[in-house]
């Protein structure tokens, strides 16, 4: 377990009313330094390394650092993209996409970037490869990358061998579906999200109307509930037989739902939740909250103890109106983080934008 009291690079800030503390990392190597977006966990299983984002208002492209707790240093590697990044819970190491190819590199100051694999030239042609994934997740044995890609005016959907072998595509869609997630049980099933398309050529925008949807290798996609709804921020279960998500209006409801029925367990979190995230085991939830969404809004982090009903909160942030909280999705995104050890969010709680994370054994004492 990391001793933050012992840590020079972190400042505890606590919450004056639930006496919470998070370790704010105050040791800066950029102007914003933020938290993954919730879907990927940013810290190896052992808790030696945490990767994060770092961006330099007013460029729009963002970095990535990590922290060694153990040599107690901050690396920045201005090399790297955040885009899609995944950290591999064994050996630390971070993958990002850089226009069609995948690439990855240690966390130590001697590592050097290597690339994984790309997209074949002959399927990109002369097209721009807007995006190549929302956020990379890797197969449940371990072989492969999924990719939600952006090409041209198409959305190319397939998985990316790590050892360098060809793509496979598994589907080509029209309209823009993203948030593509392999199962963390089966390595030939994927879960992915309908999202707001704005046509490139006319500008006009389409709605979503039916979000959560799964794909199997070699099988047309499918809805995952029984009747289309607009869901939102969407993740897997750990046992690969249920995906969580929040229900967009009626409160913001966190759903848990059975991908076999589309069955859904309604779970009450705290009003107008816009994210959350489980433990792998469904027992304690995290999640912020809002009174209006928008870039930068005044947000709230919660906890959830399900075995004792109790809800802590975590943190508040007020309202970053200007450049940075309209352009860099400072939203806190809380997650749980190296087999539930930690929870880890972005926090403005000090004005600045900050990364902070905070032990789960003090959240739990926290809400017995």
């Amino acid at each position: 377990m990391i001793n933050f009291n012992e840590s020079t690079l972190f400042t505890p800030v606590t919450h004056p009313r639930s006496g919470v503390t998070s370790y704010v990392l105050t040791h800066r190597v950029a102007p914003v330094q933020q938290g993954f977006y919730f879907v990927n966990d940013s810290m190896s299983a052992d808790g030696r390394y945490l990767w994060f984002y770092c961006a330099f208002p007013p460029a729009l492209h963002r970095t990535l650092a990590v922290i060694d707790f153990v040599e107690q240093e901050v690396r920045h590697f201005p090399e790297t993209n955040a885009a899609g990044a995944y950290v591999d819970p064994d050996s630390g190491d971070v993958f990002w996409c850089e226009g069609a190819s995948v690439w990855r590199r240690g966390p130590r100051a001697e590592d050097l970037p290597i690339c994984v694999n790309q997209l074949p030239p002959e399927l990109v042609g002369g097209r721009h490869v807007a995006g190549l994934a929302s956020h990379l997740t890797r197969s449940a044995d371990g072989k492969e990358l999924f990719l939600d890609a952006k090409v041209g005016l198409s959305y190319i959907f397939g998985s990316l061998p790590l050892d360098g072998g060809p793509f496979q595509p598994w589907w080509r869609f029209d309209r823009h579906h993203n948030h593509a997630q392999f199962s963390p049980t089966d390595p030939n099933t994927v879960l992915f999200a309908q999202e707001f398309h704005n046509d490139p050529i006319t500008g006009l925008r389409f709605p979503i109307t039916n979000r959560l949807w799964m794909i199997t290798r070699g099988e047309a996609p499918r809805p995952i509930l029984r009747e289309p709804r607009f869901v939102s921020h969407e993740w897997w279960d750990a046992d690969g037989e249920h995906v969580w998500c929040v229900d967009v209006g009626n409160n913001n409801e966190t759903w848990r739902v059975r991908i076999a029925e589309g069955e859904v367990e309604k779970i009450v979190f705290p009003r107008q939740c816009w994210h959350s995230h489980s433990s792998r085991d469904g027992r304690w939830i995290v999640g912020d909250s809002n009174n209006g969404f928008f870039r930068g809004c005044a947000s709230t982090v919660h906890f959830m103890n399900r075995d004792t009903g109790k809800i802590i909160v975590v943190a508040e942030h007020d309202e970053r109106a200007d450049y940075v909280g309209r352009s860099y999705h400072i939203d806190p995104h809380p997650r749980f983080c190296s087999n539930d050890q930690y929870v880890v969010f972005t926090t403005t709680a000090r004005n600045e934008i900050d990364l902070a994370i905070i032990p789960v054994e003090d959240l739990i004492e926290k809400s017995l």
